[in-house]
């Protein structure tokens, strides 16, 4: 029980901190609980933040966020950044971002190949 509660509450503050990162951050809720159940829960909160960060504003990342985004999967990876990508105030650039986000794994996986 105190598993699922401390899984819940990662949820929720990874939930919060994309909202206020990435202000229009807004799935259907169905496919928002999928995504969360399937792939936030395999990151830490502020490894969530420090990807979103690189991909949207040019941030760095860990090496052990590195590992973290490569344990999570490509197909997590590329669907969330993918669904922050195509809000209204960031579609103009979605290109960019998912070049980005691809050169952040393609990086991600080269760290992790070496340790």
């Amino acid at each position: 029980m105190a598993h699922t509660s401390s899984r819940t509450t990662i949820v929720f503050i990874v939930v919060a901190l994309v909202c206020a990162f990435v202000h229009a951050f807004s799935v259907e809720e169905a496919e928002a609980k999928s995504l969360w159940d399937t792939c936030l829960l395999k990151i830490s909160p502020k490894c969530a933040l420090d990807i979103i960060g690189v991909v949207f504003e040019n941030l760095t990342i860990t090496d052990a966020c590195c590992h973290d985004l490569v344990q999570e999967g490509k197909m997590c990876h590329d669907t969330l950044i993918k669904y922050i990508a195509e809000k209204p105030h960031l579609v103009a650039h979605e290109t960019e971002y998912l070049t980005k986000s691809d050169a952040l794994w393609t990086h991600c996986v080269s760290i992790s190949q070496t340790a």
